[in-house]
């Protein structure tokens, strides 16, 4: 084989962005729920290692893309294989940061509502996480990452939740 075909033939076998180990090779947004869970566990482990080393911002900006990967997890577990995808305007309404609308799109909003009427911790933790923005990222300053962090984890945390239903 030439080494014209060898580059072609790398070219059309895309690797597989999952392992076991984590996420590798990541070049585009993951498509399958199982990314998504990968993605939100190493989010959240992420998120923890940042908060134990006293680096509040980034674990603030973390913790809500573990619960941002955690919400298109469960957006993808609606999906079924091989169907046409539905209209423009569905898929770009998914490809955003608004945990509000993911949760809505996920499905969730109203149990969440429910158990949150039960629950109050859960409805503190979700107060804390829901006011989460992609924009933190622009934020030098005031985060808690770590109430962010606790609000995920525990008995009562979202993340919790979130995993409970993916």
């Amino acid at each position: 084989m030439s080494q014209a075909d060898t580059g072609l033939q790398s070219i059309k076998q895309k690797p597989d962005p999952i392992s076991d180990n984590g996420i590798e090779n990541m070049r585009e947004p993951p498509v399958t729920r199982r990314a998504f869970q990968r993605l939100s566990d190493l989010r959240t482990e992420e998120a923890g290692v940042l908060v134990r080393n006293r680096k509040q911002l980034g674990a603030y900006y973390l913790a809500g893309y573990a619960v941002e990967c955690a919400l298109k997890a469960c957006i993808a577990k609606e999906t079924k294989r091989h169907e046409f995808p539905p209209k423009l305007a569905y898929v770009r309404s998914v490809y955003v940061h608004d945990l509000d609308q993911l949760l809505r799109l996920a499905g969730l909003d109203k149990q969440l509502e429910n158990d949150m009427k039960k629950n109050s911790s859960l409805a503190n933790n979700w107060n804390v996480i829901k006011v989460w923005s992609e924009e933190a990222r622009y934020i030098a300053s005031g985060l808690k990452g770590k109430d962010m962090y606790e609000a995920l984890i525990g008995t009562d945390g979202v993340l919790t939740w979130i995993k409970q239903r993916w």
